[in-house]
């Protein structure tokens, strides 16, 4: 008898870093058969001609556990970055300026969703560097937040441009549209559009065993279980789905609406007497950051699709792959902690309310606050466009 055992490394790719990426498994690789699923048991063959297989394709291809080296550091600073920049963009919005437009809206619930996101990391930095030892239902609560808000932060950022691209584009035809009860309709459909894009994964979280460890992960189950191959195929439908699903839905819908955003909001600026480079600039660094935080963790996840296709076979690619998916990741949870600064701090309104609200404030840790924060009074930013037309047309 041969017994043999698939490892894809795999789960739904917004939790590639939480899965089975992070534990150090050895099997056995079979070339060009990606059905066979990691949580399977082994099959068992009656008959092997072996002079007509190279052995040497079939050596043990193990996944070491380089995230839980880094993986535990970075979530840990994106953790504390994030956690005070989002709830100083909370404290300003909500005690300051009180919600009066869509931008407001807008920016209050993008610092929610990247406040919800960031609060997940410390559960994910404990399971690269151990493994998951909340129980099942803290699973289902906490990678469910996190599911949603993965996508509802892109898709907030996506409502922010439009928002930008209606207040300098079409000034005076937006006004109407840009006040807070429209904002607020729009947050809504944004949120409940990011909890439809969760799904199936959030379906079938579960915390499971594997090896030696407890991880918590979407495990798809088979569509028939008496039918082993037909199951397997069920479960690799759905990952290869999930991938294509956050390429699209996470990276390529995004990049076209930001797209024709920001190309319109610079050709209006650069035609527009009242233009100025530090507009542009901020535009130009707006794009750059999304695309370079969030381009290569999807491109390692279509390389991953791809390796389920069965399209690479090899374990070194595999290796690699794995690799790679943990380290994108990392840097795509580095955008929550700049979105504060791209969005908000910049802005010279912004930090006036800040400045006053910490100087209203009794504690003296929000006095330090106060030194951390830059000195140039640089004008226009995401969070100024509010007022006359003139500023719409500068404020970026």
């Amino acid at each position: 008898m041969f017994s043999s055992q698939w490892s894809t490394a795999s789960s739904s790719p917004a939790l590639t870093a939480l899965t089975n990426l992070t534990w150090e498994y050895v099997g056995t690789r079979f070339p060009n058969d990606s059905t066979i699923d990691d949580t399977s048991e082994a099959y068992d063959y009656t008959y092997i001609d072996y002079n007509e297989y190279d052995m040497s394709k079939f050596e043990p291809c193990s996944y070491k556990r380089h995230g839980a080296y880094f993986l535990p550091i970075l979530f840990t600073l994106f953790f504390l970055l994030g956690f005070v920049g989002n709830v100083l963009v909370l404290w300003v919005i909500v005690c300051g300026v009180r919600l009066k437009s869509m931008t407001d809206v807008c920016l209050l619930n993008l610092a929610v969703a990247d406040l919800l996101l960031v609060c997940t990391l410390p559960f994910l930095a404990h399971q690269a560097w151990d493994q998951w030892r909340c129980g099942d239902a803290m699973c289902k609560l906490v990678l469910g937040i996190y599911n949603i808000v993965f996508y509802c932060g892109i898709f907030f950022i996506c409502l922010m441009s439009i928002d930008r691209y209606l207040a300098i584009v079409h000034a005076i035809y937006a006004m109407r549209a840009r006040t807070r009860s429209y904002g607020m309709i729009a947050a809504g459909v944004t949120w409940m559009v990011g909890f439809l894009a969760s799904f199936p994964d959030n379906l079938f979280l579960q915390e499971k065993s594997m090896g030696d460890r407890m991880l918590c992960f979407p495990s798809y189950p088979a569509n028939d279980e008496s039918e082993h191959n037909n199951g397997s195929e069920f479960r690799h439908f759905w990952r290869v789905f999930s991938v294509f699903k956050m390429n699209v839905m996470g990276l390529f819908v995004p990049l076209l609406i930001m797209g024709f955003c920001y190309s319109q909001i610079l050709w209006r600026l650069m035609s527009s007497q009242t233009s100025k480079k530090q507009a542009i600039r901020l535009v130009v660094i707006v794009v750059i950051v999304f695309f370079c935080c969030w381009v290569p963790y999807n491109i390692a996840s279509f390389f991953k699709a791809l390796e389920l296709l069965g399209v690479y076979t090899e374990c070194a690619s595999s290796q690699a792959i794995v690799l790679a998916l943990q380290v994108t990741q990392a840097v795509s949870y580095s955008h929550s902690c700049l979105n504060p600064i791209l969005y908000v701090f910049v802005g010279e309104k912004f930090k006036k309310h800040l400045m006053r609200l910490i100087n209203k404030a009794p504690c003296k840790m929000c006095r330090f606050i106060k030194v951390l924060l830059p000195q140039d009074r640089a004008r226009g930013s995401v969070y100024s466009q509010t007022s006359s037309l003139d500023e719409r047309s500068t404020a970026v």
